[in-house]
């Protein structure tokens, strides 16, 4: 039961089936959107739904190509033939700040498509109206926009983009708005973050890393969509040797299509030992002691007088560094920047 190589739901119904389960559940406790359920609330199956994969990285690559396809389906619709279609991928462009996390260029990079860092603003954030202008620079261009990565805390000061914004930004341009809160997603299983979440109802998929503030183990990352089909479309496969459920069975989910191998591990397994474990309860206190751990830091570093904080501090992450007009030397009068103090942030960081 442990040891299983779960392809698909004929392999292993209790690795899938646990699966679905505990990712509606996972969902539930963060606050998620219904769309992004396996079950509606009369029990029937949804056209949302969860899956574990291995990294953040991955779902994005995930998500990523689900939006190429349908974004060629959204051309040729549009009486452009099939194969102009398939020759504009190379003119496909994700966007995201110059804040989001560099696996983004990579995942472009593996769909092969370009990849437009749009310029955060003074709060480390990606706006709606620079990812409009950045749109339509490229459009100009003759390149076509057809992915957006907004990120729920970013890596280098937990920044959480403008959700809505980029929302309605994405609706009018046709494209994929996918959520990357591998870090702070988990702070939703605290009622009182989920103001700082809106907009994710929007998204065409969200993901966050249990692994890493949700004490999971690695690697454990969570992806939900709302449209299921999308994943089908462009991951799903088949041939004559490849098993697969027949007949009028309801809710036969194959996981394989939702991912970019075909094995899979019963990491569902594993989720489900932490959620029966800590229970939410468990895992909100977890969650509020580092909050409640960083707030002290930025209370102490602010009363020192030395120091200044560079971002908000919203979840367990402070951004800090020396004053400017602190001196640190005799040399040096208050007031001054140079490299020196550059030198003394550096030494503080190996410190930390």
């Amino acid at each position: 039961m442990f040891d299983i190589v779960g392809f698909n739901w004929t392999c292993s119904p209790a690795a899938t089936e646990l699966e679905t389960v505990v990712m509606d559940w996972l969902g539930k406790l963060i606050g998620l959107n219904k769309r992004f359920l396996s079950f509606s609330e009369d029990g029937t199956e949804a056209a949302g739904g969860g899956v574990i994969l291995g990294s953040a990285s991955e779902a994005q690559i995930v998500a990523t190509t689900a939006a190429r396809e349908r974004m060629v389906a959204h051309l040729i619709s549009q009486d452009i033939c099939a194969e102009e279609a398939e020759r504009m991928k190379s003119r496909f462009v994700v966007y995201g700040s110059d804040q989001t996390h560099f696996a983004t260029q990579k995942d472009a990079r593996i769909v092969g498509c370009k990849i437009h860092a749009v310029v955060s603003d003074e709060n480390f954030r990606l706006t709606k109206e620079a990812l409009e202008a950045a749109i339509e620079e490229d459009k100009n261009a003759g390149l076509v926009p057809f992915f957006v990565c907004g990120t729920f805390g970013t890596t280098n000061t937990t920044a959480i983009d403008d959700l809505p914004g980029i929302a309605d930004v994405a609706a009018l341009e046709n494209m994929w708005f996918h959520v990357d809160a591998a870090y702070a997603g988990a702070a939703l299983a605290c009622p009182e973050f989920w103001p700082l979440a809106v907009g994710i109802e929007h998204a065409d998929s969200f993901s966050f890393s249990p692994h890493r503030w949700m004490l999971t183990s690695l690697n454990m990352t969570t992806m939900w969509v709302a449209n299921s089909m999308h994943f089908l479309n462009s991951l799903g496969m088949s041939c004559e040797y490849f098993l697969r459920v027949k007949g009028d069975r309801a809710f036969v989910r194959d996981y394989c299509d939702w991912q970019l191998s075909l094995g899979r591990r019963f990491r569902a397994l594993k989720l489900w030992f932490v959620l029966r474990m800590h229970g939410a309860s468990g895992i909100q206190k977890h969650i509020r002691t580092h909050v409640s751990q960083a707030k002290w830091l930025e209370d102490q570093l602010l009363a020192d007088g030395r120091f200044e904080m560079m971002a908000p501090t919203l979840f367990g992450l402070v951004v800090f560094r020396i004053r400017p007009q602190i001196p640190i030397d005799s040399s040096m009068k208050p007031g001054t920047s140079n490299n020196s103090l550059d030198r003394v942030n550096a030494a503080t960081v190996e410190l930390l």
